[in-house]
């Protein structure tokens, strides 16, 4: 079978255990040949040990219950193999539309946000993170609107917004960094092998915030109020992992997040324009408080 059945079938597993209180082997075996799975019990139990062998997906068996169900707290960057799902799921489903029609582009319209710069060097970038080996790179800098060339020792790719970054670590500079994909020329991986520092962990980094703009400031609680109808798309589209509901009637929707607000933060918060309200932290109502005068005196001027 193809590795997009493959992945079907990985997915409808996941799908079962996340939705079901521990199924058992014959209730996810049911479920796969509901929508068209006729597999032997053999596959099935070759599915789940790759999921965890590919993944780091922990899928245990509980006796007593004689089900099974995920180990979330063993399981490696759970949400980020979700959405890898996610993604494929979505490619394969586009990719068999097209494939009956060649007339499929015509309904299907995406969001214009460039041109996929720098996507080239994604199969580099995992090469180099999976062998541990230096890379050297050219990188564009907006702000600065200089071209710097770096060598770190990758340890992770980021995606966020359509944009792809890797962060590594930068020996000179002694700490940890993020480049834009998209403004890397000249990438090299080197022959030189690095051995991965303990004390970064590159995925708890991004734990706490919203974008690629990380610090080491403690996470705290920020509450914001949306109206009512906005409310509806922010339950559906959760901010932030932390997101918690305080408040959902008629008149708003109040929520909590536990983050560290940076950038990308204040820019989804201003997205939502009158929609919604920063009630916390005090320091953060000033701040925003501000932005907003200097966007009308803009206006005034």
């Amino acid at each position: 079978m193809s590795k997009h059945g493959t992945i079907r079938r990985y997915t409808l597993i996941i799908e079962k255990l996340r939705r079901n209180q521990y199924p058992s082997f014959d209730e996810i075996k049911r479920h796969l040949f509901d929508v068209g799975f006729e597999i032997s019990n053999r596959t099935i139990q070759r599915d789940i040990e790759q999921i965890r062998y590919e993944f780091s997906i922990e899928i245990m068996y509980d006796r007593f219950k004689n089900g099974y169900y995920i180990d979330y707290e063993n399981s490696i960057n759970i949400e980020s193999f979700f959405k890898f799902l996610e993604i494929v799921n979505t490619a394969e489903l586009l990719a068999e539309s097209l494939s009956e029609s060649k007339d499929a582009l015509k309904h299907i319209l995406f969001e214009n946000q460039g041109n996929l710069q720098g996507l080239e060097h994604l199969k580099t970038l995992l090469q180099a993170i999976k062998e541990k080996r230096l890379i050297s790179f050219s990188h564009y800098n907006f702000s600065t609107e200089k071209t710097k060339h770096f060598t770190i020792a990758p340890y992770l790719l980021r995606e966020y917004q359509d944009r792809w970054y890797i962060v590594g670590f930068n020996k000179k500079l002694k700490d940890v960094r993020v480049f834009g994909i998209d403004r890397i020329t000249d990438l090299k991986i080197k022959d030189k092998i690095f051995n991965p520092d303990k004390n970064i962990d590159a995925i708890n980094l991004f734990e706490n915030i919203i974008g690629v703009r990380y610090s080491d400031a403690k996470a705290e609680k920020v509450i914001l109020s949306f109206t009512h109808t906005q409310g509806k798309y922010i339950k559906s589209l959760p901010m932030h992992s932390s997101q918690r509901v305080l408040i959902d009637n008629d008149d708003e929707l109040r929520i909590e997040l536990e983050i560290i607000p940076n950038y990308e933060f204040m820019q989804k918060v201003l997205m939502h324009n009158h929609s919604v309200k920063i009630l916390e932290p005090k320091w953060l109502v000033k701040d925003i408080k501000e932005m907003l005068k200097q966007t009308l005196d803009n206006y005034n001027r």
